[in-house]
């Protein structure tokens, strides 16, 4: 039954703990409200954004009558109510922003998986300014580079990014594009920008890259040739970190046979070949045909790296043996129920798990734990400084 449409009201709101999403929760008349730009403990008015009818809607608080001590002054201009949706916690000081994921991680944990333990967000090496390697712009109606608002097409015109890398998304605002033209920037390991420009032209989706094409990448004590749009961890510490986490966790041992499911360009697949030396085998599983073709040419001096493209969950079906540590890596959505049922039927002693969500990761903990596996060991990392986003890796034994 569709309740009342409280869109464009004000409401004054005591807010309450932080949700996963980048918002704050309150309650105004029964109703969950759901606000952004606020922080646990504040007294706001908040304006009402988006409002379906049902038990919640959600707001913009657009005045702080009781701030929180926690609240700053956001480093960009564009980091406030109807403007860039691109970040969520500006108004919060760096340590509090990881506090606040940390609870966010604790809290999917405990709600989807049953499970109740602290959780304490790390930060990564740089501050959480600049750090941004990977941008995607979208041209607005007059032709400039901008991002979207939340949870909006309208586009936001840029003049720089705060959290973008130096140097990474000022050519792109100078210049004018055609409106609706999706530009994508990357900044390498090296420093070198790449863009490629993705426009609809009667109908087809056409990309073209107007500056380099192949990234270089270092990480894991290796340098990587790839595709400079496709995937790589988008902080510049964070390929290194998660490496260095997977190689501590997998231990996997001299002639062993390892999988690396969801293995992108293979970083981890480079970790596991280290360990498992020329009498073991890694089994790298992607989907992406380019990464496939990227992976088997970085990693060409490994011949205990065989590759498998295809989706996770139905290559799977077709591999053989016992491995004695799974990692695996995937995309925000999780692994899911078919895949982590059919990794725990292959019984590895251990499962070393990389996810950016911490929901996803809690249901996916939850099946693991129903397939006879424990939550051992867990870090998290802020990869995504000033966003809602956050990086887990979990360590799984049988």
């Amino acid at each position: 039954m569709s309740g009342p449409d409280w869109t464009g009201r004000v409401l004054e709101l005591e807010v309450g703990p932080v949700a996963h999403g980048g918002h704050c929760v309150a309650r105004a008349e029964g109703r969950v409200v759901f606000v952004r730009h606020a922080l646990p403990g504040e007294l706001v008015r908040a304006a009402v954004t988006e409002d379906k009818g049902g038990a919640f809607c959600r707001a913009d608080a657009v005045a702080v009558l009781r701030a929180a001590p926690e609240r700053v002054e956001p480093p960009c201009p564009l980091a406030v109510p109807g403007q860039c949706g691109g970040c969520d916690w500006q108004h919060a000081a760096p340590a509090f922003q990881r506090e606040l994921k940390g609870r966010v991680v604790a809290e999917q944990l405990q709600r989807l998986a049953g499970l109740d333990r602290a959780v304490e967000v790390e930060a990564l090496p740089g501050g959480t300014l600049g750090w941004r390697s990977r941008v995607r712009l979208v041209a607005g109606p007059d032709g400039r580079a901008g991002l979207r608002a939340h949870r909006s097409h309208r586009v936001i015109g840029l003049a720089e990014c705060p959290i973008a890398v130096p140097g990474a998304v000022e050519r792109a605002v100078e210049r004018r594009w055609r409106p609706g033209t999706e530009i994508e920037v990357t900044s390498d390991g090296d420093g070198r920008v790449h863009t490629r420009e993705l426009a609809t032209v009667r109908g087809k989706r056409r990309a073209r890259q107007l500056t380099g094409g192949e990234a270089v990448q270092h990480a894991a004590g290796r340098d990587w040739r790839l595709q400079a749009h496709g995937f790589w961890q988008v902080h510049p510490a964070a390929a290194d970190t998660f490496a260095a986490v997977v190689r501590e966790w997998a231990a996997a041992s001299p002639g062993a046979l390892a999988w690396d499911l969801y293995a992108g360009v293979g970083l981890f697949a480079s970790v596991l070949a280290g360990q498992v030396g020329a009498t073991g085998h890694v089994v790298a599983v992607e989907s992406g045909r380019r990464a496939v073709s990227d992976g088997e040419r970085n990693l060409a001096d490994l011949p205990q790296v065989s590759w498998r493209a295809g989706r996770t969950e139905q290559v799977l079906r077709s591999l053989a043996g016992q491995p004695e540590v799974v990692v695996l890596d995937p995309p925000r959505s999780g692994a899911g129920r078919e895949v982590v049922e059919a990794v725990a039927a292959a019984s590895p002693s251990r499962v070393v798990y990389v996810a950016c969500d911490p929901a996803a990761l809690a249901r996916d903990v939850a099946f693991f734990e129903a397939a006879g596996y424990r939550l051992e060991r867990l870090r998290a990392f802020d990869a995504f400084p000033m966003t809602h986003h956050v990086e887990c890796v979990a360590l799984l034994i049988r």
